[in-house]
């Protein structure tokens, strides 16, 4: 695979897509999120939320954060049943509980951390050339903007905000900065947003995203993000896909700087070296648990944008070819990240 990723990525394409015509998903009623059921954790929730596991050798927080986290997990529905995951397909509803309990978790030190569940766009629909693809991908949105939309109004109003996401997660929570952050008054309550795992062009998406880029530990209402990948890094298809699209200013994104913070010190260009890892969540192999072990990778933001973390580390199965450590860009720095939202927290208090 690692040989011939180029051609297997290329076979892929097409082959993987939804065996079904798309058929444009019904609007939810505006008050569905009222419901408890239809988020993976809420405020509140203290039974069945997969956002309060902690790995072993979690440090303890000495006092609960007094943020309000939104998190948007990654592409659980890989079937090609549907173009959009239906919410009682039970597999991908456990998977997405497995992503949260990886990716959400750093920020739970931090606040009390609401992750809705939503129709999300399948992995087919990233895997076509087809229209159909980026229709599921606005259904899953128009989902996604009705969960915020009832967080933002239960949500204390003197409450700092963090807005993280993954993968999917993290191009959904891109349009929710444009489209609800962006020029709004609720921009003054976010302490942060990781948009991690997707990438962004700074000269054609972050004006429109309406936060600057972080750049270092002590920001406020910033942007965090980066894609991980260990040495050598081969992400010639990503940037193919990227030099592709259209940024949110209606320009291309063709050879564009992409957003690269480095997590293991704020956001600062800087290489990090090892030491300052201070534990990467490495998995057990069914993935039920998992144990922070520091100065696991270092991390550098190569010229391209991406995160290089050296050379390939065992995390597990799930690394894709060209040493893209994607499935693991929040694991590979849990501790960093845990540490991040604290201090950014406490910082935007202290304004």
């Amino acid at each position: 695979m690692r040989i011939y990723q180029d051609e297997l990525t290329d076979f892929a394409i097409g082959q993987l897509e939804p065996t079904v015509k798309f058929e444009k998903q019904a609007a939810l009623a505006t008050n569905v999120y009222d419901d408890p059921a239809m988020w993976f954790s809420r405020a509140g929730q203290k039974g069945n939320n997969p956002t309060l596991w902690e790995p072993v050798g979690a440090p303890k927080a000495e006092m609960p954060g007094s943020a309000a986290i939104f998190f948007i997990h990654p592409t659980s529905f890989v079937a090609r049943s549907h173009w959009n995951a239906p919410l009682d397909d039970l597999e991908s509803q456990a998977r997405a509980r497995v992503f949260l309990r990886g990716l959400a978790t750093p920020f739970a030190a931090s606040g009390e951390i609401w992750a809705p569940r939503y129709r999300q766009a399948g992995l087919g629909a990233f895997l076509t050339t087809k229209p159909e693809g980026t229709q599921a991908l606005d259904d899953a949105y128009q989902d996604i903007l009705l969960a915020f939309d009832h967080f933002a109004k239960n949500v204390q109003k003197d409450r700092p905000i963090i807005l993280a996401g993954h993968s999917q997660g993290a191009l959904h929570l891109t349009h929710l900065l444009k489209d609800r952050i962006a020029g709004k008054p609720f921009a003054k309550r976010i302490v942060a947003a990781y948009v991690v795992g997707w990438p962004v062009s700074i000269t054609t998406d972050i004006p429109a995203m309406g936060l600057p880029v972080c750049t270092s530990p002590d920001d406020t209402g910033c942007i965090m993000g980066w894609e991980s990948f260990a040495e050598p890094a081969k992400y010639g298809k990503i940037l193919e896909l990227y030099n592709a699209t259209t940024g949110f200013s209606g320009e291309s994104r063709k050879d564009t700087p992409i957003l690269c913070t480095n997590p293991l010190n704020g956001g600062a260009q800087a290489d990090a070296l090892a030491e300052a890892n201070l534990g990467t969540l490495k998995p057990s192999g069914d993935m039920s648990t998992g144990e922070l072990i520091p100065s696991t990778v270092p991390a550098r933001c190569d010229e391209k944008g991406f995160l290089l973390i050296g050379d390939p580390v065992d995390m597990g199965p799930y690394v894709l070819p060209g040493n893209n450590y994607h499935v693991y860009d929040y694991p590979l720095f849990w501790a960093n990240v845990r540490a991040d939202a604290l201090w950014r927290s406490q910082r935007f208090l202290a304004k």
